[in-house]
């Protein structure tokens, strides 16, 4: 997604926005996932799966309304799935698990430079394991 806005007698410009997680759009997610890759040999195809503990989501979700997938949003646009599913501990929402599949070298790329900017935004680190 990117933005634009104009100022009266100015052209437009490019308006950098932060990188977010939402699970209802619109509504950014504050809790910071647990993120886990894989990848095929070949390099094709792989999935990201996010973890989020405790998500905000939950605290808003009664007013916003239901979860409706799950959206990773940046400046070059968005990518999403609806590939989610909640854990519940004791009857109470505990954990929200995303699963993105990536099917071609390109959704790999794209996905990473996502990853990257959310990375450089909310003070994550890659680790190879």
């Amino acid at each position: 997604m990117v933005l634009w806005e104009r100022a009266a007698g100015w052209p437009a410009r490019v308006v950098a926005m932060k990188p977010a997680i939402q699970f209802i759009q619109g509504t950014d997610e504050q809790t910071i996932p647990d993120v886990r890759l894989t990848k095929s040999r070949d390099g094709t195809n792989g999935v990201a799966i996010f973890e989020f503990d405790q998500p905000s989501v939950f605290d808003s979700s009664a007013e916003l309304g239901d979860i409706t997938g799950f959206y990773m949003i940046d400046e070059e646009g968005m990518l999403q799935t609806v590939d989610v599913s909640a854990k519940f501990v004791n009857g109470k929402p505990a954990r929200v698990e995303a699963k993105y599949v990536m099917r071609t070298a390109g959704d790999w790329d794209r996905f990473m430079r996502f990853m990257e900017r959310y990375s450089q935004a909310n003070g994550l680190q890659f680790v190879k394991n």
